[in-house]
């Protein structure tokens, strides 16, 4: 993402925590100042790798294929089926859940919207509390709520700047743009130990790894990525080859990986969760080398692709690429054959406020994407509302849910949250 899961400093963590809290328990007013939520927020201290139980080396997996339809009698069709039309319309939400809040603090809307996904946001600490919140997550996907299916339990667990997840079972994390430079096996096994360390706190999605590229020339003018070297490099060649590493490695360590957030961030100025303002690259183009991390995150076996806020000139001028279907259905899904889950930027973020709040869910998922994320737990009732009105009234929109459904279930079998 940008930074709706964004860097704060530490002395105003406490008011923004305060915000994400009230947010979680107030109606369905959208107040876009509430995207500091943090989901990515910045390290105290950095260096240091990962625990000495780490691996000299991990073993690459195989590229997994991208999604394809499921058949008529897999498991993926069979839950498809068990599930009510709110139901499904939940499975294409991600919402926040604060390292202050209550571990219950999101059970209404499990219950009652049927949210299928959480991200944790503001920065927790120790393994012991996260996993006893994952596994009270878990219990609430109860056959009322999401059908049974299990809840991708997400989080932004790059290194440096960017680390959600700190204390007692988790290593304190170099930044990305020390991470590339790294051995290839050195590297690979790093993201293994981050991969096994979120697995045993019942995470099983890692937002990560960032595979923007940065120009040198913008490393200090880029506000999303280069501000807080999040960047794996200066080249696209050196990105790819480090992206395609920390997939292989979080999938060797048993959560899924997300690349993001393309079409790429490295080569504007604004940060979409701030601003409007600069948030817009006139220089990528459907062969952009800007591109090619991201193919190599997808081949590497990547779990999911995160789009971007920003707008991009030459692909879709209209508007943002997470509501452009030349971006997402053209661009992703055509052109590179992205078949898997796209989720977007947090939808909390000020690039998209000017739009009504369950406008924004629908427009998503019209383009071809998924999984809407916002930080702003109340802002699911009506974005699940907005679907589930389109879907009711528009024949074409009601497949495009379909396919979306599928595609979250297909992902969630690969992680083992299907129960068939």
């Amino acid at each position: 993402m940008s930074f709706a899961r964004r860097p704060v400093a530490a002395a105003a963590l406490a008011a923004v925590t305060a915000v994400a809290v009230t947010a979680c328990s107030s109606g369905g007013s959208d107040d876009a100042s509430s995207a500091a939520t943090t989901r990515e927020s910045v390290a105290t201290s950095t260096g240091g790798a990962p625990s000495s139980n780490t691996p000299s080396h991990a073993s690459s997996s195989s590229a997994r294929p991208t999604t394809t339809p499921a058949p008529a009698n897999s498991c993926v069709q069979r839950t498809y089926e068990r599930l009510s039309p709110a139901q499904r319309a939940g499975q294409l939400l991600m919402i926040g859940l604060d390292a202050n809040a209550a571990s219950t603090a999101d059970d209404s809307l499990i219950a009652e919207q049927h949210v299928g996904n959480v991200i944790y946001l503001g920065g927790w600490t120790g393994r012991s509390k996260i996993q006893s919140t994952s596994n009270h997550l878990q219990s609430e996907a109860s056959s009322s709520a999401t059908g049974g299916v299990g809840m991708l339990i997400a989080a932004d667990q790059e290194g440096g700047a960017v680390q959600q997840l700190r204390g007692p079972g988790f290593s304190t994390l170099v930044s990305a743009l020390q991470q590339g430079t790294m051995s290839s096996s050195a590297r690979t096994a790093y993201a293994t130990t981050i991969g096994r360390q979120l697995k045993a706190a019942g995470v099983n999605l890692d937002l990560a790894p960032v595979s923007d590229t940065v120009p040198a020339s913008m490393a200090a003018s880029n506000a999303p990525i280069g501000k807080y070297a999040r960047e794996y490099g200066h080249a696209p060649a050196t990105v790819a080859a480090a992206v395609g590493d920390v997939v292989r490695g979080l999938d060797a360590g048993g959560v899924g990986a997300t690349v993001k957030h393309f079409p790429g961030l490295g080569r504007i100025t604004g940060n979409t969760d701030y601003t409007s303002v600069g948030t817009t690259d006139t220089v990528t183009t459907a062969t952009d080398p800007y591109l090619r991390p991201f193919s190599a995150g997808m081949k590497a076996g990547a779990a999911a692709v995160m789009i971007a806020s920003a707008h991009y000139a030459k692909l879709d001028p209209s508007t943002q690429a997470t509501f452009s279907g030349k971006v997402i259905t053209g661009l992703l899904r055509g052109t590179l054959g992205w078949h898997g889950v796209v989720v977007t930027d947090d939808m909390n973020a000020v690039a998209v406020s000017g739009i009504p709040v369950g406008e924004r869910a629908v427009r998503f998922v019209a383009a071809g994407g998924d999984i809407v994320l916002t930080g702003r737990a109340a802002n699911a009732s009506p974005m699940i509302g907005a679907i589930l009105a389109r879907a009711g009234s528009d024949a074409a929109f009601a497949a495009k849910v379909t396919a979306s459904v599928q595609r979250v279930l297909t992902l969630k079998r690969r992680l083992g949250l299907l129960h068939c």
